[in-house]
């Protein structure tokens, strides 16, 4: 998809539909008085028969308006003049992007960055709309038998500026580029979780994940089992041990940023099928289990995103990759590991897998240096009854790096909640075995298994951010979202922004 920014007056934009807005109650947008002024009001006249009434997210496409040189005007409702929030604002840009691909319209001029939103500036609204796009237009249909008339994708996206102020245009064309590129980003972790477990193995994912690094110049190193064997990471292997699938490490360096600026690093899990070992899951949606590797894909897609940017920071991904499969090796409720940090693990249920290999890849980043480490998981069922579908949570140890996820999810509408990370819940995690057990029973499933993670963080500032609830829709629909990826590369950015600086 071409996104372009453009200075263009509604009635001679010649493109295949243009898309202005109203409000309830008879109000236009500016756009929307020069067309109807021009075609002799037939917006008013579509207004006072009743049948729309410019709710938020209506749509109605006018044909062959006259002395307006589009084909077609989608009149988009944007509910109340003046009380339009950034969450409306979304809901009607996926409406008219809904609306234009059922039309199968491809080249489209969308005139809504005059749109007042509470809190919102322009540039802030055409993210939107680029992301609200791209997100109608994709789709994950490779393993289906080509339709006989494919759903038309779209082609050109104008985004119209009423001013051509080159500071006001910038700022537009700035925010389209990094929209479009997050959309990318978005859309590739789409399509690593969407994969089928048995085409998205460890050795696949690593295998995409070096393909994107050749291509962006970015470095990219891929560890195996006996490379992890050598830095004992017996958590990692032991959670592999009951898959046919050998484990993988993948490690991307992008060093764009000052020689001096210690990195970010992002930890992501790439559990590329997760059964529950022995511990086994329930059958039920278990097939849902492929999106265990989310948290892998949004790391990767993160700095997909950065690379493509070129932002002035030092960035790296590590994703530890592997099945947890049952099997006759697999690792036993009750067995004891050892960590690559030396501290010994009881292993009370081997469905909490996912910590496990994150602890390993946790301590392994602690050689770059690192400025901030923010690892991302679909980790805790817990999390999902905690803060549902709507929102991620975030813990960690240091809160002004919290704070900086917080508001990079609620600029990026990509939101995290913070739980407390208190020193009383470690006494949940204790074993008279070994070291800590990897579970701490059923309260605060969520903060114990962050509480276990934190074992590992101790020498650097670190957080976490678990995505079960937010990673992946079910039913009828059910896919990928992406998420968190709009979140972390809005703190990309806002880190280049900041010269690489973090805040306090």
């Amino acid at each position: 998809m071409e996104i372009a920014v453009q200075c263009q007056n509604p009635t001679a934009d010649n493109n295949d539909c243009v898309v202005v807005g109203v409000y309830e109650g008879g109000v236009l947008s500016p756009a929307a008085t020069l067309i109807d002024m021009a075609s002799g009001g037939v917006l008013q006249a579509l207004l006072r028969t009743g049948d729309f009434s410019a709710a938020c997210g209506e749509t109605q496409i006018l044909y062959q308006v006259p002395k307006i040189a589009a084909a077609r005007v989608l009149v988009l409702g944007l509910g109340t003049h003046g009380k339009v929030n950034d969450r409306q604002f979304r809901k009607a840009a996926l409406a008219a992007a809904s609306a234009l691909q059922s039309a199968r319209i491809s080249r489209v001029s969308l005139h809504l960055l005059d749109t007042p939103v509470v809190r919102r500036p322009a540039p802030a609204l055409a993210k939107i709309l680029v992301q609200a796009i791209a997100e109608v237009d994709y789709h994950f249909d490779r393993h289906k038998k080509p339709a006989d008339s494919p759903q038309r994708a779209f082609d050109t996206m104008q985004l119209i500026v009423t001013d051509d102020n080159t500071t006001y245009f910038t700022e537009i064309q700035r925010a389209a580029t990094e929209a479009h590129a997050t959309a990318r980003a978005v859309a590739w972790a789409k399509d690593l979780a969407n994969e089928p477990g048995n085409v998205c193995t460890p050795a696949w994912l690593a295998e995409q994940a070096e393909a994107m690094a050749q291509r962006l110049g970015i470095k990219s190193t891929i560890l195996g089992p006996d490379a992890m064997e050598a830095l004992e990471m017996h958590l990692l292997l032991g959670v592999a041990n009951g898959s046919r699938q050998p484990p993988r490490l993948i490690i991307l360096e992008y060093w764009g940023g000052a020689e001096d600026q210690a990195p970010i690093v992002l930890v992501g899990k790439g559990l590329t099928f997760d059964a529950g070992g022995i511990s086994l899951k329930p059958a039920d949606k278990m097939d849902e289990m492929k999106y265990d590797m989310c948290g892998g894909a949004s790391a990767l897609a993160a700095i997909q995103a950065t690379a493509e940017l070129k932002l002035p920071l030092n960035v790296i991904t590590v994703v530890p990759a592997s099945e947890n499969l049952p099997d006759g090796q697999a690792t036993k409720p009750g067995d004891i590991h050892k960590s690559m940090k030396g501290l010994s693990v009881e292993i009370i249920n081997t469905d909490a897998e996912g910590r496990l290999i994150l602890a390993d890849a946790l301590t392994y980043v602690e050689r770059f240096k690192p400025d901030v480490v923010i690892d991302m998981a679909t980790l805790t069922g817990a999390c999902v009854i905690a803060l549902g579908h709507q929102t991620a949570a975030v813990l960690g140890n240091h809160e002004g790096l919290i704070h900086e996820l917080i508001a990079a999810g609620k600029e990026s509408m990509d939101r995290a909640w913070e739980l407390p990370l208190f020193d009383e819940y470690q006494e949940q995690l204790k074993s008279p075995f070994a070291d800590l057990s990897n579970v701490g029973g059923r309260p605060a499933g969520t903060i114990t298994a962050a509480c276990f993670l934190s074992r590992f963080t101790e020498n650097y500032h670190w957080a976490h951010l678990d995505i079960a609830g937010v990673a992946w829709k079910s039913g009828e629909n059910k896919g990928a979202t992406g998420r968190p990826v709009p979140l972390l590369v809005e703190y990309l950015l806002r880190r280049a922004r900041a010269g690489g600086l973090r805040g306090s």
